[in-house]
């Protein structure tokens, strides 16, 4: 059994307003359901109106067992869960959507859809999906949408040109699950079977969305009614033989931001450079709050008005020991020690090299790249 250590949001930013607690200072009814902070219940403190909510949360149905976090249905895998702590990395059984969690979220959500339609306040209201994480289990006609013989595996699953040890974790989490082997290469065929998983978890949760959209219509909320859709990482499916997210290159630290609100134009897509601290802010400025003074992203909702305005000039990650900046060419990540000293570099040119197969930190030409954009790291950093 592993050691854990509970890191809640409160105790990371102590005395911080977070979203859902500035929304409710402000007059806002506020609900979440499922995965919406890392610990449930017990992170948020003071921020939602009802109790938060999670199917299996501490309370055993005959579908969701207390306890069983990674949703198996099929004994089998409980079982194994049982013995190994973790169970197989995928799971195909021909259930309705609610039988695993996403879809029983959707349900709770379009209920409370329902009840927060017609009372006098307004609402903040999550659906914090699990998937597409691991393990990969959906209901079988997600799974069926795919013909897994067609499905393309990674064209670069080798270790970028010169790249630092330090930007390899390989199969990190997915080392976890039974039947998967502990260094690299994933069998060609396990890999294929992983990308279907995966694939039918997408599907399997852009379904629960759509039927929230749906109800959001048909209960004529829409057009006064912010719409925010995130994830919360991407996800490497064997490109340089990682499968895992807890890394630097563009798979892992590119994610998903679609925002729909009354008075946009709807369909258009936007190349600035955007992070997750902007998006308080953004809600805000849509919400007609004046937003708290701790804020330190950039409201987007001028690149909302227009798609093509200049924006912000770097996009800044961390994972681990290593930060990394993204700018409308390159990707620059560093890894510091303990005493500040940096001890790896990567740097890709997603002009030339989209798919970050040669790293060119230590290229004599790119000298002067590195030191503006190190410097670019150690300002943002501060």
């Amino acid at each position: 059994m592993r050691d854990l250590t509970l890191v809640l949001a409160d105790d990371d930013a102590p005395g911080i307003t977070g979203l859902p607690k500035y929304f409710k200072g402000n007059g806002y009814h506020t609900i979440s359901n499922g995965k919406v902070f890392h610990h449930y219940e017990r992170d948020g403190a003071g921020g939602w109106s009802e109790m938060p909510w999670h199917p299996n949360g501490w309370v055993e149905t005959p579908w969701y067992p207390k306890g069983n976090w990674a949703n198996y249905l099929k004994e089998e895998n409980l079982l194994l869960r049982d013995e190994f702590t973790y169970g197989q990395a995928y799971e195909c059984t021909d259930v309705p959507d609610k039988a695993y969690f996403d879809g029983a979220i959707a349900e709770k959500t379009i209920a409370d859809l329902h009840r927060v339609s017609i009372i006098e306040k307004p609402f903040f209201l999550v659906a914090g999906f699990r998937k597409p994480h691991l393990p990969f289990n959906a209901p079988k006609k997600y799974w069926d949408m795919y013909e897994r013989s067609e499905i393309d595996l990674a064209d670069n699953p080798f270790k970028p040109d010169s790249a630092p040890e330090a930007s390899l974790t390989y199969l990190w989490e997915l080392n976890n699950y039974v039947g998967i082997p502990k260094d690299p290469p994933v069998p060609d065929s396990l890999a294929r079977t992983l990308i279907h998983g995966y694939y039918a978890c997408v599907s399997y949760v852009d379904a629960q969305v759509g039927k929230i959209l749906t109800e959001l219509d048909s209960l004529g909320l829409r057009d006064n009614t912010v719409v925010l859709l995130i994830g919360d990482h991407g996800w490497h499916l064997g490109e340089h033989g990682l499968w895992s997210k807890f890394t630097n290159f563009e798979e892992s630290l590119r994610s998903p931001m679609i925002i729909s609100a009354p008075g946009l134009t709807a369909g258009q897509a936007s190349s600035g450079l955007v992070e997750f601290v902007d998006l308080y802010p953004t809600l805000c400025e849509l919400c007609d709050l004046p937003g708290p003074e701790h804020l330190e992203g950039t409201s987007l909702v001028p690149l909302l008005d227009d798609p093509d305005s200049q924006w912000e000039e770097a996009a800044f990650s961390r994972s681990r020991d290593g930060a990394s900046v993204k700018t409308d060419r390159y990707r620059y990540t560093e890894w510091t020690d303990d005493d500040g000293e940096v001890y790896a570099r990567m740097l890709y040119d997603h002009q030339l090299d989209p798919s970050e197969n040669t790293n060119i930190a230590e290229l004599p030409g790119s000298k002067q790249l590195v030191e503006d954009l190190s410097k670019m790291l150690e300002i943002n950093m501060e």
